[in-house]
């Protein structure tokens, strides 16, 4: 028996060495679901690459393709240049060089922020798969859905016109929203993936007057509204307002943490374990407390300057869970609003949507006319 066993091990030395495959896992935490905006509709996600092997993998592109369709042309295809601004380094690496991104060490990760098109009439495929590829390799996998959860139709957060979609739902890299991925629980999750900052404008200006005034903002205690029948499971008052600033002048009125960064807040359960919240609100305004039920447009507090806020806004996201930061974002609809691209584009009515980055938008009345 030991002479077989040496014999068997002698064949393997002896044999050519086997050629592994590309030594990458991709994996997507969260699936998408989605959601239509004006022509289009957006599928958003984080698709996670790390690299078991030694060697460091340089990647050159990312296909997406229709996981039920075998030949299909890629759905859509991010070449270097663009992976340049999609990917980020895990861990804190300052890259002086923005093509250092696309190269993965050997025992490393990294985060690639997706958001693939589709036109609005096109079909949707129920399934996507990836292809990624390096210098000479790529690897196929990371099959996910399309349809993860579903899109709750809501009333709009606040009311009039001029609200200003400040990162709302976009790719974009500077997106603090889309970029907010957080470890909670031993998770990396990011609630604030569609999350928007409601701010009211005039001639593109959040306020007239003192900067550092928070009566000077337009949008300073006006009305927030439920966006859909639903019972209160969270409600913090009693944090004060910010001073506004930007950058270095920014002092928050007290330490930022986990439990201040929200400010003054209020969870709603819309139910099928989805929940709305409301972050930063005017101290004092809460109208409902945990446990009190409440009805789609009902006022339940005023936008205020609270938490990490540097300017008043309301920030409003919907998540899986009842607990702060720790869900998932995930996309929902409006009911019914007229909107403009930042570019001063025509006013369209939309029904049924969700608002992307830097849409102006109206809620109310003057939505039929």
């Amino acid at each position: 028996m030991r002479l077989f066993i040496l014999l068997a091990a002698a064949c393997l030395c002896s044999c050519p060495t086997v050629a592994q495959p590309l030594q990458l896992e991709m994996r997507v935490p969260f699936e998408p679901t989605a959601f239509p905006s004006g022509p289009h509709c957006y599928v958003m996600y984080e698709l996670h690459l790390t690299n078991f092997g030694a060697v460091p993998l340089s990647l050159s592109r990312i296909e997406v393709l229709d996981a039920d369709v075998e030949t299909a042309q890629p759905i859509a295809l991010f070449q270097a240049e663009q992976l340049e601004a999609m990917l980020q380094p895990l861990g804190g690496r300052t890259l002086s060089d923005r093509k250092e991104r696309l190269v993965i060490a050997g025992g490393q990760s990294a985060m690639v922020f997706m958001s693939v098109a589709f036109d609005l009439n096109s079909r949707i495929p129920n399934r996507l798969a990836h292809r990624v590829s390096t210098a000479d390799s790529a690897v196929e996998g990371a099959v996910i859905t399309t349809h993860h959860t579903e899109l709750h139709v809501l009333g709009p957060p606040v009311e009039g016109a001029d609200w200003l979609a400040a990162d709302g739902p976009s790719n974009d890299e500077d997106n603090h929203h889309r970029r907010g991925v957080v470890i909670l629980d031993g998770r990396a999750v990011d609630s604030r993936r569609y999350a928007i900052d409601w701010k009211q404008i005039t001639d593109r200006a959040s306020f007239s007057g003192d900067a550092r005034d928070v009566h000077s903002y337009y949008c300073y205690g006006k009305a927030v509204l439920a966006v859909a029948d639903g019972r209160v499971v969270a409600a913090r008052d009693g944090l004060p307002d910010n001073i506004p600033g930007h950058g270095e002048a920014f002092h928050p009125a007290v330490p930022i943490t986990l439990e201040t960064v929200a400010g003054n807040t209020i969870t709603l359960d819309l139910g099928g374990g989805q929940f709305a919240y409301y972050m930063h609100l005017q101290p004092g305004s809460l109208r409902v407390k945990v446990g009190d039920r409440v009805r789609s447009g009902q006022v339940v507090a005023r936008i205020g300057a609270s938490g990490d806020a540097r300017e008043p806004h309301l920030h409003f996201e919907v998540t899986t869970s009842s607990k702060l930061l720790a869900g998932e974002g995930v996309p929902y609809l409006i009911d019914r609003y007229r909107c403009k691209s930042a570019s001063d584009g025509p006013i369209e009515l939309r029904i049924h949507e969700l608002p992307l980055d830097n849409s102006v938008v109206a809620f109310g009345e003057d939505h039929g006319k």
